[in-house]
């Protein structure tokens, strides 16, 4: 019985997960999430108020993280768990992160994930990229095409 339970178990974490990363795809109505650094997250989100943050059948949303830079010096503690928090939900299409050296912190820990890493400049101007990737994917997980047409 308990091998049963545990087996179920298993079924239903793989069934929560295929809605972003398994290979059928992301379900109608479903939503995606894109983890972004703190100072850029005002023009992310202005650029997905544009679409009401949907790419056709799919809700993004912009996650703001902590501030990592303060008083000159960057909490490479904080920053990790931004990264981790990311890798760990199912639902992270992106991680959006300034230019800068708390990016090259971050970046090792998303990619391991296999989630798309955008340094950039403008919060708006990298959802853009975001939103357009995810318009263009096809079927098949959602997170590595955006990867990949991210690089």
């Amino acid at each position: 019985m308990g091998r049963a339970v545990a087996v179920a178990s298993a079924l239903l974490a793989l069934a929560a997960v295929a809605g972003c990363g398994g290979s059928e795809g992301v379900a109608a109505g479903a939503s995606v999430n894109v983890y972004v650094a703190a100072r850029l997250c005002p023009g992310a989100r202005e650029a997905l108020s544009r679409d009401e943050g949907r790419v056709g059948e799919v809700e993004v949303r912009a996650l703001c993280l902590a501030p990592v830079v303060g008083g000159g010096r960057i909490d490479l503690a904080a920053q990790g768990a931004n990264a981790r928090r990311a890798s760990q939900d199912s639902t992270t299409v992106a991680f959006v992160e300034a230019k800068g050296k708390p990016a090259r912190f971050a970046k090792p820990i998303v990619a391991a994930a296999g989630i798309a890493f955008v340094e950039a400049t403008s919060g708006e101007a990298a959802m853009e990229r975001v939103l357009k990737a995810i318009a263009a994917a096809g079927s098949g997980s959602l997170r590595k095409q955006v990867l990949e047409a991210l690089g």
